[in-house]
């Protein structure tokens, strides 16, 4: 008889150190704004939110079979959804394990705070009355991204974008060398490099909280079947349009969706996670640019006591913060795209597939969060050596052959591009060179006094202005 397999240890007690997930475990400290809104509390927080707000509405909408909630009961009631805890979803957790559906769990917990309130106790069967699961969870994954991106993540992306600003405006003027295909290119300044993301950032951002959050409770397939079984002459769908855009608490503050299956499209939601991953590629090139600046020379970074930049090389310091950003926003991306390929699509009236799928939002949205910080972190740490990129100019005068050659054109010099390109091409380019060549050209003295004047340094066009500018 073959022997059997050993015995499967016994689960660890969770903590960040045996978390499965970095998000939850080395990453936990820099994670928590985001965990109360996208965690599974937050998950099951918002469901009692919504089954409490449709729960008042009901109360309020005129049925004899309900009258309206004392003050007192909507107190209570709305204190159940502010001072909802860690131990109240323990409690949820607890039911689930007999009911086997989150949502029903919900809904017997709700009933279960009614004990000994005969006012509330009265009226218990109206707790998710005509709601199908989807009616409740559409809208607390709304809430969820609601409160996830306007208190966590556009914030943190608005530090990025203050932080980018404040160095364009700073650095406006400090000439810099291009580089285009990795070649020397016509000069700019590190103020303008910067204003550039800054002014993408900003559209990105406002297209992030411009998508409208929207939620839809209309029933099993999106018909109001079920309430107007129960009322057949009340307007269910004004009704249900209320209780989705009044604003929170008694309301959910969402934009109301009035077609659907049994499942919210969830075209807003790839809409919303496409504008994030947009941003978070602008975010890959920032980090990358940077990265190649500080190999470059072209910043330095400040030291913390204490720290190790390599395990046997003592020199080191890497540019370990823009990595880890490069590296989180990929994965960010990633679950993001996935997202929003796979969320709109669903079988028939409903399938299931996107239920687990929706679990990982939080991570998704982790992850960028997560890179932010890390950008953060590494924008704070850079300090512009300045005498690194006047150095890089000073042994890039090839780089006027530009301007030389557009001044020859303005002044009808045949074979200007030409006699420029024999002169520079492949070749190390000096001032004196090129002064020479100024020297012979038959344009105006005031023109070639211009050119001589100019240095690569000081051919930066409007850079510094449209840096300010930005």
């Amino acid at each position: 008889m073959r022997a059997s397999s050993s015995p499967a240890a016994p689960a660890a007690t969770l903590s960040p150190i045996s978390a499965l997930s970095p998000l939850d475990g080395r990453y936990a400290g820099k994670l928590a704004a985001l965990r109360p809104f996208m965690s599974e509390q937050g998950y099951m927080h918002r469901r009692v939110q919504v089954e409490i707000a449709w729960f008042i509405a009901l109360s309020d909408a005129g049925f004899t079979e309900f009258a309206p909630l004392s003050p007192g009961a909507r107190t209570y009631l709305l204190g159940l959804v502010k001072n909802f805890s860690e131990d109240d979803a323990a409690a949820i957790k607890a039911i689930e394990k007999t009911t086997n559906h989150d949502v029903k769990a919900v809904e017997y917990w709700i009933k279960s705070k009614f004990e000994a309130r005969p006012e509330l106790e009265k009226a218990a069967e109206f707790v998710h009355f005509a709601c199908t699961s989807e009616d409740i969870n559409n809208t607390s994954h709304a809430l969820q991204l609601k409160g996830g991106r306007d208190q966590v993540l556009l914030p943190a992306l608005d530090q990025i974008i203050d932080k980018l600003r404040a160095m364009a405006q700073a650095h406006a003027a400090v000439p810099m060398l291009s580089r285009t295909h990795g070649q020397t290119a016509s000069p700019t300044t590190v103020g303008k490099e910067i204003a550039n993301v800054v002014v993408r950032l900003t559209t990105a951002r406002e297209r992030i909280a411009s998508v409208k959050l929207m939620g839809k409770m209309n029933g099993a397939v999106g018909n109001y079947n079920a309430h107007l079984s129960a009322w057949p002459d009340f307007d269910w769908e004004n009704f249900s349009q209320k209780v989705v855009e009044t604003p929170e608490p008694l309301g959910l503050g969402l934009t109301f969706q009035p077609y659907s299956i049994q499942i919210e499209p969830h075209d807003y939601m790839a809409e919303l996670f496409d504008a994030i991953a947009r941003t978070n590629t602008i975010l890959i090139d920032l980090s990358r640019d940077i990265w190649g600046y500080v190999s470059l020379g072209y910043f330095k970074q400040k030291l913390k006591a204490g720290e190790i930049g390599s395990s046997t090389m003592p020199h080191k310091v890497n540019p370990i913060d823009f990595e880890n950003a490069e590296g989180n926003l990929g994965l960010a991306n990633a679950v993001l795209k996935h997202l929003s390929e796979k969320l709109p699509i669903s079988r028939w009236q409903r399938d299931l597939t996107d239920s687990t799928v929706l679990r990982n939002m939080g991570v998704a949205m982790g992850y960028a969060v997560l890179a932010y910080a890390s950008l953060m972190t590494g924008l704070n740490k850079l300090e512009l050596n300045e005498e690194a990129l006047a150095t890089d100019l000073d042994a890039s005068w090839e780089v006027l052959a530009e301007p030389i050659q557009t001044v020859m054109r303005r002044f009808g010099v045949p074979g200007a591009y030409e006699k420029l390109k024999e002169v520079t091409r492949g070749k190390t380019v000096t001032a004196e060179a090129l002064h020479t060549l100024i020297r012979s050209l038959e344009i105006p003295q005031a023109e070639k006094d211009r050119l001589l004047a100019m240095t690569p340094g000081s051919y930066v066009g409007k850079a510094a202005e449209l840096a300010r500018r930005a």
